[in-house]
Parts: structure tokens; C-alpha cells; sequence
């Protein structure tokens, strides 16, 4: 499991775990949609199974994003007398805004490790 953690956080094919799946150099710090490989360029596995593949990607999308703002909602709401203030909405959308190019990211990795041939 720690594993399979690791390879996802370094970009790596999940067939062969050498080749990228993002053209990007960085995984964490890319601004703007992601560029992905088509293909393995060691292994030749192909990311994208049919159109719309990464559809399921979106749900785990929103599951990341709503986890990051109960996060930062526990965390700013110490910062504050009263237990709802509402610069703290401005807070989370800032967070939420700041982290969505890598939640994308993220999201499609987890998504290939979902569904890759684990009987290899």
C-alpha cells in the first residue's frame, strides 16, 4: 500500500513504475491543466482506456477537495472567537483554489491505480 502511495505521488506508470504519466516536470507545482502521455514511454501501457475514462476522476476530485476544506475549516476556526465566522469561507476558497491544479493531478493518479491490471 505504501508503495503503490509512493509511485503515485512520483508520477510513475502503474504497469511498469518507470514511465511518467504527466508531461509536466513537476507533479506538486504545475499551473494549468495537465498534460498527460498518451502512452508509457518504457512500457507502452495506455492511460486513457476509452473516452471519458477520468469521468470517475472528478468524484474522487470532489472527495479530495471536500476533505481539504473540513481541514482547513478545523484549522482557521481556531484562529476565531466565534465557531462560524465567515472570513473563514474566503480561507477555504483560497485553499481549494490553490491546491486544484494538483488535486487534478492527483485525482486521474488515483484513478489509473484504481482500475490497473493488478494479476501482473
Amino acid at each position: 500500500m505504501l508503495s503503490t502511495i509512493s509511485h503515485i505521488f512520483k508520477n510513475e506508470c502503474p504497469n511498469c513504475y518507470k514511465g511518467k504519466v504527466f508531461a509536466d516536470k513537476s507533479f506538486f507545482f504545475s499551473v494549468g491543466f495537465p498534460k498527460m502521455n498518451t502512452h508509457c514511454s518504457h512500457c507502452n501501457y495506455k492511460f486513457e482506456k476509452e473516452p471519458g475514462y477520468f469521468f470517475g476522476a472528478m468524484f474522487v476530485n470532489y472527495a479530495i477537495t471536500v476533505g481539504q476544506a473540513l481541514i482547513t475549516f478545523f484549522v482557521a476556526s481556531r484562529f476565531f472567537d466565534k465557531i462560524f465566522d465567515f472570513r473563514i469561507l474566503f480561507i477555504i476558497g483560497f485553499v481549494i483554489l490553490a491546491l486544484s491544479f494538483f488535486n487534478i493531478r492527483l485525482s486521474r493518479m488515483i484513478w489509473i491505480y484504481a482500475f490497473k491490471n493488478y494479476r501482473n
